[in-house]
C-alpha cells in the first residue's frame, strides 16, 4: 500500500486510524507520547506549538544534534514522530480562530493544561462539543481533574514519588529510586491513547464524542498490580527489594564469575530444572515451595551465586536456555539497538528529517498482520521542525472549506 491523497487533501498513511485527524495541544512528554501513539496507528496528528519557542522539550538537553541554527533536542525527537507542527498563539484572535477551524475538522483533541486553562482560552468542553459534537477529547493532568489537589502541576518524578512507585524501586526503602525512564508520563500516554481508541469506537455507535480523562497519579496507581493488593487486601506495606522479586524466588538478578544474569524460575517445575543446571538440591527443606524460597530469599541468593561463580555468565545462559529455564543478560541501550531481535520487530525506524537528514528512531511497539511497518502505517514521518507545516495545514483547511462551498 502507498500513501494516497484524497479529494480534500487528506493524506492516507495506512493503519487502523487512517483518516482520523488529531489536534495535539500537549507539550512535554505525557500528551505528546499519546499523540505519537495515535500517529503511529495512522492518524494525522497536527501539533499546535507556541510561536518561536514551541514545545519545551525542544530545549531539553543536551544532547542536541544538527548544525548550528538548526539543532534539535533528542528528547523532542523521541516523542514527536508522525506529526505536523503548526505555530499559533492561542491567546490571540488569529490563534483562537485557527484552533476553532481545526476543531471543526478534527476527530480527536488532546490537551494537558492545568484544570481550567482551556476554559480561560475560550474553549470549555461545552463549546468544543458545540463546535464538533463528535469530538473525542483526551484531557491529561498531574493529579486528576477534581479533588483537593487537582491544581497541582504534574511532573513525572514528582508523580513517581507521590504515587508510591519510588518506595517500591531501588535497593531499600532508605534509597527510594525513580525508574530510568519517565514512566508516569509514558503510562499516561499509553492509557490516554487506549481511552481515545475506545471513545472512537463508541462514537461510531452513538455519533457523539466524549471526554477521556487520566493523570500522572492515575497512571502509576493503575499499574501497582500485586503491590497494590498486598496493601488493599493483605494489609502489608510493600517495600523495595532491589533486583529480587518480592513474591517469587528465585526471580531476579544474580552474579556469575564474570558478570550478571537474570533468572525467572516462576514455578516449581522451573525451580527443579534450575537446580538441576546449577547442581543445587531441589528438595532442600528451606526451598521446597515458592513460599519457603521467598522467606529464605537472601540465603537462596547466596547459594545460587556460589554455584554461578564457577563459570561465566554466557555459559550459564546457554545451559539454562537448553534446560528451558527463563534467563537473560542485562543489556546496555546501545546493545539493545544493535540486537538483531530488536531490529526484527520493527523497533528501529528510519525517517528523513528536514534539517538532520536520515535519522534512526526507536519504533512503535505494535505490529499488525500483513504490514511490515510497525504501528500499521505504510511510512513513518520525522519529528517536525517548529512551524514546518504552517502553510500546508492552513492550505488544507482552505481546501476543505472550498470543497464544502462547492458541493
Amino acid at each position: 500500500m502507498t500513501d494516497q491523497t484524497t479529494s480534500t487533501g487528506q493524506v492516507g498513511y495506512g493503519g487502523p486510524l487512517d483518516g482520523t485527524v488529531v489536534v495535539d495541544l500537549t507539550r512535554a512528554l505525557a500528551g505528546p507520547h499519546a499523540a505519537m501513539m495515535l500517529g503511529d496507528l495512522g492518524a494525522r496528528v497536527i501539533k499546535i506549538e507556541a510561536p518561536e519557542r514551541g514545545d519545551e522539550t525542544r530545549r531539553w538537553g543536551p544532547p542536541f544534534v544538527g548544525p548550528d541554527g538548526a539543532q534539535e533536542s533528542t528528547y523532542f525527537l523521541s516523542a514527536n514522530r508522525n506529526k505536523e507542527s503548526v505555530t499559533a498563539d492561542l491567546k490571540s484572535r488569529g490563534g483562537a480562530q485557527l484552533l476553532e477551524r481545526l476543531i471543526k475538522r478534527a476527530d480527536v483533541l488532546l490537551e494537558n493544561f492545568r484544570p481550567g486553562v482551556l476554559d480561560r482560552l475560550g474553549f470549555p468542553i461545552q463549546r468544543l462539543h458545540q463546535l464538533n459534537p463528535g469530538l473525542v477529547i483526551l484531557s491529561i493532568t498531574g493529579f486528576g481533574h477534581d479533588g483537593p489537589e487537582s491544581q497541582r502541576p504534574g511532573y513525572d518524578q514528582i508523580a513517581q514519588g507521590e504515587a508510591g512507585l519510588m518506595s517500591l524501586t531501588g535497593p531499600s526503602l532508605d534509597e527510594p529510586t525513580k525508574v530510568g525512564v519517565p514512566i508516569a508520563d509514558l503510562l499516561v500516554g499509553i492509557h490516554g491513547a487506549l481511552g481515545v481508541a475506545a471513545a472512537l469506537i463508541e462514537r461510531g455507535q452513538t455519533g457523539r464524542g466524549r471526554v477521556v480523562r487520566t493523570s500522572l497519579l492515575a497512571s502509576v496507581v493503575g499499574v501497582h498490580a500485586f503491590q497494590g493488593t498486598r496493601w488493599t487486601v493483605a494489609g502489608e506495606i510493600p517495600r523495595a527489594t532491589g533486583n529480587q522479586h518480592p513474591s517469587i524466588a528465585p526471580y531476579g538478578l544474580f552474579h556469575a564469575a564474570d558478570g550478571a544474569l537474570q533468572v525467572a524460575a516462576g514455578n516449581d517445575t522451573l525451580w527443579k530444572a534450575f537446580t538441576g543446571v546449577l547442581g543445587l538440591e531441589a528438595d532442600d527443606p528451606r526451598y521446597r515451595t515458592n513460599a519457603e524460597r521467598v522467606v529464605h530469599r537472601e540465603q537462596l541468593r547466596l547459594d545460587i551465586e556460589a554455584a554461578l561463580a564457577t563459570a561465566p555468565a554466557t555459559e550459564w545462559l546457554a545451559r539454562l536456555d537448553a534446560a528451558g529455564v527463563p534467563a537473560g543478560k542485562v543489556r546496555t541501550i546501545d546493545e539493545v539497538y544493535r540486537w538483531e531481535q530488536t531490529r526484527s520487530q520493527g523497533l528501529l525506524v528510519e525517517v528523513e528529517h528536514a534539517a538532520l537528514g536520515r535519522l534512526r528512531l526507536p519504533g512503535p511497539p505494535l505490529r499488525f498482520d500483513n504490514n511490515t511497518y510497525a504501528g500499521g502505517r505504510t511510512t513513518h514521518a520525522p519529528p517536525p521542525r517548529l512551524g514546518e507545516h504552517n502553510d500546508s495545514v492552513r492550505a488544507w483547511l482552505d481546501q476543505l472549506d472550498h470543497h464544502e462551498m462547492n458541493r
